[in-house]
């Protein structure tokens, strides 16, 4: 016998006539084994689920013998049986464990009965052991084309699941804000539960492409979990993150955004989640500038940066040309002064604002004799007068120093 590319070529073409009376009473025979032996299949086998198992078994055998009569037939459509029995396992909301059981059930009996057919028909011993290979081989082309529909399923159901959350993050952002009624609908198409505990924006990326953040701001909250949704809004990567005060939610943020630079926006209610968002990006970009001091003096890469500690940077960066009038107007006195004096004047002004009097912590903070403190002081006094005493007067000049 030649050696054959497809285990039921080996099969002699004569073995279909001989298996094919057996069809129709093995194919109730394998729907009450399969209702039997499989959980899943336990229930009555009526309606549209019982028409199509059916369906399933009837194309499965006739095409099986069909190939026996022909190996290379058009079996399109019977390719497309099992891929769609694939997909309506997804929908059914069962894994293909069960479906992959109910072929495994159907080869064993169907080998079974095609052995005493053909032994019955006086088919050759070495046409038999074919025959049996033949089967499961088969087997495994239909829990392959299963397989194939059930993945094509997942991925089409996860794709429309991750275009209606980023839309939703999107009506989210908005601003201005979406009607409530809008937001609903979109959240229960979302499968999303609007959060009693408020949410925060979470920002991990700003400047990039909008497909690059909607993929970056995904990734952050499958880690994140708990119920938060990510896309691209406002040109930044946003992650809403519900109840993001319970015990404990910072600590895992911060660990599941790792060494990434993010910035959390403060906790509003959901109809107010475009105020968080907006914030958030807002810091997240003066962070990326480096404009935020606290920041810009850390070591440690990356970390949680919280918007509502920043608010005094958030309102200067608010109207920059009025932050920059301040720097300049409060601050000409230094103006006129050489680049060296002015740096260690201007350095010395911030240090004396932060700890006004306290000339022992301001020669720590600088690294300087007292006395060199004492000195820059009095030069200061000469250039600013009696603005060093006044408290309004020193507010804007630690604001003026932030501007600049």
């Amino acid at each position: 016998m030649k050696a054959a590319s497809r285990p039921y070529e080996a099969v002699p073409p004569e073995a279909a006539a001989v298996l094919r009376p057996a069809l129709p009473g093995l194919a109730d025979e394998m729907i009450a084994a399969i209702s039997r032996e499989v959980p899943d299949y336990t229930r009555d086998m009526e309606g549209d689920f019982g028409h199509v198992v059916r369906l399933g078994v009837e194309v499965a055998l006739n095409r099986f013998v069909d190939l026996l009569a022909d190996p290379e037939p058009d079996a399109a459509g019977g390719v497309r049986t099992y891929v769609d029995l694939g997909r309506g396992e997804f929908h059914a909301g069962r894994s293909l464990d069960a479906l992959l059981a109910a072929y495994r059930v159907g080869a064993r009996l169907a080998w079974r009965r095609f052995v005493e057919a053909g032994v019955a028909g006086g088919l050759e011993p070495d046409a038999i052991y074919a025959l049996g290979e033949a089967i499961f081989a088969y087997i495994d082309e239909l829990s392959a084309e299963s397989a194939e529909g059930y993945a094509e399923e997942q991925t089409a159901a996860a794709g429309e699941r991750e275009r209606r959350r980023r839309r939703l993050v999107r009506l989210l952002a908005q601003d201005p804000p979406a009607t409530q009624e809008a937001v609903r609908t979109a959240a229960a198409a979302a499968a999303w539960t609007p959060p009693r505990g408020g949410l925060a924006a979470l920002v991990a990326a700003t400047g990039d492409d909008e497909a690059s953040l909607d993929s970056t701001a995904a990734r952050l909250a499958r880690r994140l979990g708990e119920g938060a949704i990510g896309a691209e809004a406002f040109g930044a990567a946003v992650v809403f993150v519900p109840d993001p005060d319970a015990p404990g939610r910072r600590r895992r943020l911060e660990a599941a955004i790792g060494e990434r630079t993010v910035a959390l926006g403060p906790t509003v209610d959901w109809p107010h989640a475009s105020a968080s968002a907006r914030r958030a990006v807002a810091t997240q970009r003066l962070a990326a500038e480096g404009k935020l001091a606290t920041v810009a003096r850390s070591a440690a890469p990356g970390g949680l940066i919280v918007a509502d500690d920043h608010l005094a940077a958030l309102l200067l960066a608010a109207d920059p040309n009025v932050a920059a009038d301040l720097a300049a107007s409060r601050l000409a006195p230094l103006a006129s002064l050489p680049d060296g004096p002015r740096a260690r004047l201007t350095e010395t002004l911030a240090a004396w604002l932060d700890r006004p009097g306290q000339v022992q912590a301001v020669a720590a903070a600088l690294d300087v004799h007292p006395q060199t403190v004492r000195y820059r002081v009095r030069q200061l006094r000469d250039l600013f007068g009696e603005r060093l005493e006044d408290p309004e007067a020193r507010f804007e000049l630690a604001l003026a120093l932030r501007a600049r």
